[in-house]
């Protein structure tokens, strides 16, 4: 059974490192943690020139025709340099939806810019009751002859202060069934009647509350088939739970290695403090997790890939990998000891987005759930 990554996915891998460690040190992390648009178009327009936005687009719209999984090793790599930015966002949450459920006009419209770096996308779901699933939606849109009206509110939104299109789920049909009647429609951020805040959070990345008030959207800017765009939201939102685990999985093993080389190197009476059963204990512990976590998110992620039913493999990749993420930094802070907790150390930068990434998607309890239900319960 070969376990391993393809010559292909190496060499993505070990540019995609090489690069982030020089483009992308911590200082600009933290600089674009208080920077308002999160983001510099230099690094941008670098990520672009390197084919990351196009990894996953077939080659026919301006893509390179990577796979999912190709698209994981990236991601792996970007969580474990924290980069900042809307890549995310842009090919994950909204290529994928446009490729997924796009007219052949809207892929060819749409597609090749996403794939040069000349648009940024987002996907707005979540409202206030913080519910990930269909029954969360009440948003509405509502015909009006060749147009829709939007009106609702969304939250966390990310990046939608810089974004040029928002794919916003909005209810058109009421029923007893919360999973019919939404539709997916591809919303201009400079429509009248958005009102766009952007919110403070715990990992200081740019979530946004967004308020439609009387948006208009012309008809084919319909994504998929009216009233049933769940199908195809639910699809697309397991590949972005993976992403989001490989993010988290990338991030958990650079906190590992940081650990581990101060554990090496930090002397505490008269030996390193590596030596000590407690801190071996914790090591290992951190480690443990970090492994299971990798190995579900990559059989989920394989398992997408190849098209197969993954609704178990990814509630089960999430919930071990928010919960290895969270752990290996809080051991590592304990390892760190006070110096740790300095806004100046690289540590919080990772135990934020640990606390972030786990309820991305839906928290354990969400999945469990979900796992539950899958079970026959």
């Amino acid at each position: 059974m070969d376990l391993g990554l393809s010559e292909e996915q190496e060499m993505l891998k070990t540019t995609a490192r090489d690069f982030l460690e020089r483009e992308c040190p911590k200082s600009l992390v933290r600089d674009m943690m208080q920077d308002e648009r999160g983001y510099t178009t230099e690094l941008w327009h670098r990520m672009a020139e390197l084919g990351w936005m196009e990894l996953v687009i077939p080659e026919r719209y301006g893509g390179i025709g990577g796979s999912f999984l190709d698209l994981v090793v990236l991601l792996g790599e970007m969580g474990r340099a924290c980069l900042p930015g809307p890549f995310f966002s842009t090919v994950v949450l909204g290529g994928l939806v446009i490729l997924a459920a796009g007219t052949e006009e809207q892929k060819q419209e749409l597609l090749p810019k996403i794939a040069a770096g000349k648009i940024i996308l987002t996907l707005a779901l979540m409202e206030p009751n913080a519910r990930y699933d269909a029954s969360g939606v009440r948003t509405n849109a509502t015909a009006d002859k060749d147009e829709f009206v939007i009106n609702g509110t969304k939250l966390f939104v990310e990046n939608a202060h810089i974004a040029d299109y928002v794919i916003c789920v909005a209810r058109t049909v009421k029923t007893k069934v919360p999973e019919q009647g939404l539709t997916l429609f591809l919303v201009d951020c400079k429509s009248t009647g958005i009102k766009c805040t952007l919110l403070k959070t715990l990992a200081a990345d740019k979530q946004c509350e967004l308020v439609l008030e009387d948006v208009r959207v012309p008809q084919k800017n319909v994504l998929g088939e009216p009233d049933q765009g769940w199908a195809v939201l639910e699809k697309v939102l397991e590949q972005a739970t993976v992403a989001k685990c490989a993010e988290m999985v990338g991030g958990a093993e650079a906190t590992l290695e940081m650990t581990l080389d101060y554990a090496k190197e930090r002397v505490q009476f008269g030996r390193p403090i590596g030596s000590f059963q407690a801190i071996q204990h914790h090591c290992g512990n951190m480690a443990t997790d970090i492994s299971g976590a990798r190995f579900v998110t990559y059989k989920a992620a394989w398992m997408v890939t190849e098209g197969l039913p993954a609704s178990i493999e990814v509630a089960i990749a999430k919930i071990q990998t928010g919960h290895a993420y969270q752990r290996a930094t809080i051991l590592g802070h304990q390892i760190f000891g006070a110096v740790g907790f300095c806004m100046d150390h690289d540590m919080h930068l990772y135990y934020r987005r640990a606390k972030a990434g786990e309820i991305v998607f839906g928290d354990g309890d969400f999945y469990r759930e979900k796992i539950a239900q899958e079970l026959g319960l």
